[in-house]
């Protein structure tokens, strides 16, 4: 904060003491900013339709933090309520996937979830807010995930409206999880609550004792989910990973991210072809832990082809519900044995884990950020959101100027 940064502050309060402060602006921000009186949201007013629309910033309580938003990656749960409203949550202000700066802070907010310092200016995200559970702590590796909290961009509008990252200004209320993380770029910033996703999964395959540093690992799927499951891998020193699709260009992108191989099952006409292709691609044998990363029945299905007996299996694809799969249980799994975890959300921890991962995938040279795909401004979101359904890119980030 410079000099003219100061002498700007001190104007303010001194005009807001005489009762003369400019009508504008309700305060200013870590670095002279001027914070306006109120913020705008994209509000998902119906199927298929964000509306910008222009609320009061609220009083910030003592335990509260009002955030400037920097971004917000688009998730495809925010392309499922954009279309169908599977939640019945509008009107709402989704975006849960966002960062920003603390422009205002209560005077009761010294630290953040993991302990750490926080101050005017830093750099943060949220995780949760809890319903007053004391089973989820911040340790808690396995008891329970983030399914019986709320999170900011998944909340009911109220009188506030400033509850989804899809805006240029959010109010983080006392109660919730928000962490420092002002060490990280914007881009990693934007891509933690997809890769805790990731390290929620990796780390409910290692409960299994099967996935290893030798082990040859299958990931089904490379969008956005699959890409970050094989560059945590790859971070892990698994080295034999075999990545499967039907595009082309996530194929290769795939091995950018850490893939040692790639099978196309549009290469080949029925599953036994396909499983066989997988086994070449490992050198002649079937995978030792498969990671199922699509939201297809018909890829669930297929996938304990690919396993060999006494292999592992992490389910991570369905965020929803979307249909049933046919397996048949003594081939598939009784016969082969097969260790099979289900993977929904994350932890506290895995979000901190998350932090030490993009740290790590930076250091070996992981081209994340390449990951996000299409940016566009708070004003383009409708666009935006048809972007991510048309599966036009990876993944899709509004990004405030």
């Amino acid at each position: 904060m410079d000099a003219n940064n100061i002498e700007s502050i001190v104007k303010q309060v001194l005009a807001e003491m005489r009762g003369s402060a400019p009508a504008q602006s309700s305060a200013v921000s870590a670095s002279g900013a001027a914070i306006p009186a109120t913020a705008k949201v994209a509000m998902l007013t119906q199927k298929e339709h964000f509306d910008i629309q222009e609320y009061p910033i609220p009083p910030v309580g003592d335990d509260d933090i009002l955030v400037k938003v920097e971004g917000c990656g688009v998730c495809g749960t925010d392309a499922h309520e954009f279309k169908r409203d599977p939640f019945g949550l509008i009107p709402v202000v989704l975006g849960h996937e966002g960062t920003g700066e603390i422009v205002k802070m209560g005077k009761n907010v010294k630290a953040d979830s993991a302990g750490k310092p926080l101050k005017l200016g830093d750099k943060v995200v949220t995780c949760m807010i809890f319903k007053d559970n004391p089973d989820i702590t911040m340790f808690d590796l396995n008891k329970q995930n983030v399914g019986g909290a709320d999170v900011y961009g998944l909340l009911p509008d109220d009188d506030v409206h400033l509850n989804g990252w899809f805006s240029d200004y959010l109010l983080i209320r006392g109660g919730s999880t928000v962490f420092n993380v002002s060490d990280l770029d914007l881009d990693s910033r934007i891509l933690i609550e997809p890769c805790a996703v990731l390290i929620h999964a990796v780390e409910r395959a290692k409960t299994t004792d099967i996935l290893r540093f030798n082990s040859r690992v299958v990931v089904q799927g490379c969008g956005p989910i699959g890409l970050i499951c094989i560059a945590i891998l790859k971070t892990m020193g698994i080295q034999n990973i075999v990545a499967v699709d039907g595009e082309a260009k996530r194929l290769e992108f795939a091995k950018e991210m850490g893939a040692s191989a790639t099978v196309n099952f549009k290469d080949f006409q029925g599953i036994e072809a396909l499983a066989d292709g997988v086994k070449q691609a490992f050198g002649g044998y079937l995978a030792d832990f498969a990671f199922q990363c699509t939201g297809s029945p018909v890829a669930h299905a297929n996938i304990y082809k690919f396993i060999r007996n006494g292999g592992g299996l992490c389910e991570l694809g369905f965020f929803i519900n979307g249909g049933d799969a046919t397996i048949n249980p003594h081939f598939d799994m009784c016969s082969k044995e097969i260790t099979i975890v289900g993977s929904w959300v994350y932890t506290l921890r895995d979000y901190a884990t998350t932090f030490d991962f993009l740290k790590s995938a930076k250091d070996i040279g992981l081209p994340m950020s390449k990951l996000i795909t299409h940016r566009f401004p708070l004003e383009q979101i409708n666009e935006a959101l048809q972007t991510n359904l048309a599966m036009s890119g990876l993944k899709i980030a509004i990004v405030n100027e």
